[in-house]
């Protein structure tokens, strides 16, 4: 059903169908008018927009028999480049868990042959993780499928939209982004 963008007047933007979360901004507009409800546009959108996407991940990560928090492992460490390896610190700095959970992971992953512990070669008491060769190839291939459904949910968004949509919520995380640089 389509009707006219909530505030949009004969010479503003075209009619553009309404979503389920502009039924409930209404709704609550109704029975609460003394509340301002904007938020909800954005961080009701952002919440739906997050359901989904956990959605195509699970069915991108499954077909590659991997978890989500194994994928956030192993791709942590793909993306440090070759030898493809990481303390445990640095893990638990990419993946926003404690350590006592990283160590759980990391024996889960080094129990499948995704992972193995070295020493390191800078701290002689410390240890690094590295994905084998097995890890890597299943990390590449489960993000090449995640890839492929995130760009078909983006599908109908133009890519300049896309670019404005990036900007806008990298500005809107900045304050919660504690990660430096």
């Amino acid at each position: 059903m389509e009707a006219a963008a909530p505030g949009a007047g004969p010479d503003e933007a075209p009619a553009r169908p309404l979503d389920e979360v502009d039924r409930i901004v209404a709704d609550w507009r109704r029975e609460r008018p003394d509340l301002a409800v904007e938020p909800l546009e954005v961080f009701s959108r952002v919440t739906r927009l997050a359901r989904h996407l956990d959605r195509a991940r699970r069915v991108a990560f499954t077909a590659h028999d991997l978890d989500t928090w194994e994928f956030d492992v192993l791709s942590a460490l793909r993306r440090a480049g070759d030898p493809y390896e990481l303390s445990p610190g640095a893990l638990v700095t990419a993946t926003l868990v404690t350590s006592g959970t990283m160590t759980n992971r990391i024996d889960r992953l080094e129990g499948r042959g995704l992972v193995e512990r070295h020493r390191s070669p800078d701290d002689r008491r410390g240890v690094v993780v590295r994905l084998t060769p097995g890890g890597r190839a299943r990390v590449d291939a489960a993000l090449t499928d995640l890839l492929t459904h995130e760009a078909g949910m983006l599908a109908a968004v133009s890519a300049d939209h896309r670019a404005d949509l990036a900007d806008l919520l990298r500005e809107a995380i900045a304050p919660f982004d504690t990660h430096p640089g």
